[in-house]
């Protein structure tokens, strides 16, 4: 049953994305990617707002979680459980663990695209 409600979070999540990134490059255009940015930022201050809810107010059982965090969220931006995992490594005073984890996401993920990216190049030419 959680696949299911995590499946359709996602499709949930994954419209929400498409529509904000039209919307978001009609008003701001393209030649920055303003529509990652925003997503990322929104995603990841809606996972503090749930992911706060839940842990301060109540926690409403897992079907709710995972079809908000990991479904919705989850289809929406992964940026938001990438901050999520950053900040409670920093909270539990995993300072230098969580300086790795960040940078090492960023670097790491460029990297594999570029690889990828330089790997098809060759695979297609």
């Amino acid at each position: 049953m959680g696949y299911v409600i995590v499946f359709l979070g996602a499709g949930v999540g994954g419209v929400m994305r498409h529509a904000m990134n039209i919307w978001i490059a009609r008003l701001a255009g393209t030649h920055f990617p303003m529509h990652t940015f925003l997503i990322n930022i929104t995603g990841s201050a809606v996972m503090g707002l749930v992911t706060g809810w839940f842990i301060f107010r109540t926690d409403p059982g897992g079907h709710l979680r995972l079809f908000l965090a990991t479904g919705i969220l989850g289809g929406y931006t992964t940026f938001s459980a990438f901050s999520l995992d950053a900040v409670l490594l920093w909270e539990r005073h995993e300072h230098l663990l969580a300086a790795c984890y960040v940078g090492g996401s960023v670097v790491l993920s460029v990297i594999g695209l570029v690889a990828g990216l330089w790997l098809m190049r060759i695979a297609l030419a």
